[in-house]
């Protein structure tokens, strides 16, 4: 049953959190947009936008029948630069709620960011004593370092200033959820890496940090991110408030590398005192890769759409564990849980029924 009291529109919807959250939505009888450059839609129920973030004319033209009463910013655009991240990725959330400040029919506003928040760029961290403390809490002050997230922040409270709307910001970490041709998808990612491993009788070797490996950690499932995304937009506790959200439990990598190795029937090889970086593991792959789409009738010859070795080895390279605190959602009524395991292994199932992986 629709639901017209609620109008979202997704921008991002046909990434790992974009997708997972327009589904979420239309299973709870919103009316969902979804708004993209090049919509790839085959979301049952959502409504495709196309549009150029970045082209106030072309925003216009695309939400002129559109009166949306909450709106999802679930991606960004990468760029060589954190200066040119901060302009760009400003100036999308600018752009869109500029454009629909006219038509006073916001009521909310979600932004999802993730631990960069906290940690800064890779090379902030990464410095010797400029480790920050974990577990990482939602009241931990900005970084005095250029970040677009904070950029894209600020562009929220601006227009809420303004127009009257309420917010909230998500900060996940490491989020694992089906999407295909995603800039940042640890999940499948490892998936691809261990196929090929499987195809060719390599081994799944550990490509991170002695920190990350033996420390704690979490990530986050993007059904549970797109649960809290709705509780946030929909709840009145939950205003003005930014979020951690994570599956809810944790574990160390040196368990959870052997349990992905032996769901794939590979022998797994983890931390030896040094680093191996996966996107060397996987430079020359892509022939490998090729000759096992064909050989099991898969539907993507590209392994770049598939594999983000560079995020995943920033993600698992860190120098420090890291885990996050869930105060904030927790003592406002978010009960949402999941187990990591369990994530894995069902986007594994999801990857081998869509025919993405073997």
């Amino acid at each position: 049953m629709e639901n017209n009291k609620n109008i979202a529109l997704v921008v991002g919807a046909t990434g790992i959190t974009g997708s997972n959250l327009a589904n979420e939505l239309i299973s709870q009888g919103w009316t969902a947009y979804g708004i993209s450059r090049n919509p790839n839609n085959n979301i049952e129920g959502l409504i495709s936008v196309k549009a150029d973030l970045l082209n106030i004319e072309s925003l216009e033209n695309a939400l002129e029948n559109i009166a949306p009463t909450h709106v999802f910013f679930t991606t960004w655009m990468r760029n060589d630069t954190e200066e040119e991240n901060i302009r760009v990725n400003s100036a999308l959330v600018r752009n869109l709620l500029n454009v629909l400040s006219p038509k006073k029919s916001i009521q909310h506003v979600a932004l999802v960011t993730g631990l960069k928040h906290y940690l800064g760029p890779f090379e902030a961290y990464a410095k010797e004593g400029k480790l920050p403390e974990t577990p990482l809490r939602e009241e931990q002050p900005r970084l005095p370092l250029p970040n677009f997230y904070y950029a894209q922040e600020d562009e929220v409270y601006a227009a809420a200033d303004r127009d009257g709307f309420s917010w909230s910001i998500h900060r996940p970490h490491t989020v694992i959820g089906y999407a295909v041709g995603n800039a940042m998808n640890l999940g499948t990612t490892l998936a691809v890496y261990a196929s090929i491993c499987k195809e060719t009788g390599r081994k799944f070797i550990w490509p991170g940090s002695s920190a990350q490996w033996n420390g704690i950690s979490d990530v986050t499932d993007a059904r549970i991110l797109a649960k809290q995304l709705v509780w946030a937009s929909t709840t009145e506790s939950a205003k003005n408030t930014a979020f951690n959200i994570t599956n809810g439990d944790i574990f160390r990598w040196k368990w959870l590398w052997y349990r992905l190795a032996a769901y794939f029937g590979v022998e797994a090889v983890g931390f030896e005192n040094e680093i191996r970086p996966l996107e060397k593991e996987m430079q020359n792959d892509q022939e490998i890769w090729s000759k096992i789409v064909e050989k099991y009738e898969l539907k993507e010859v590209n392994i770049e759409r598939l594999s983000s070795a560079w995020h995943t080895d920033l993600d698992l390279g860190r120098p420090l564990e890291v885990m996050t605190d869930m105060t904030n959602s927790r003592k406002a009524g978010f009960r949402e849980f999941q187990n990591t395991e369990e994530s894995f292994f069902d986007l594994f199932k999801k990857l081998k029924e869509e025919k993405i992986i073997p």
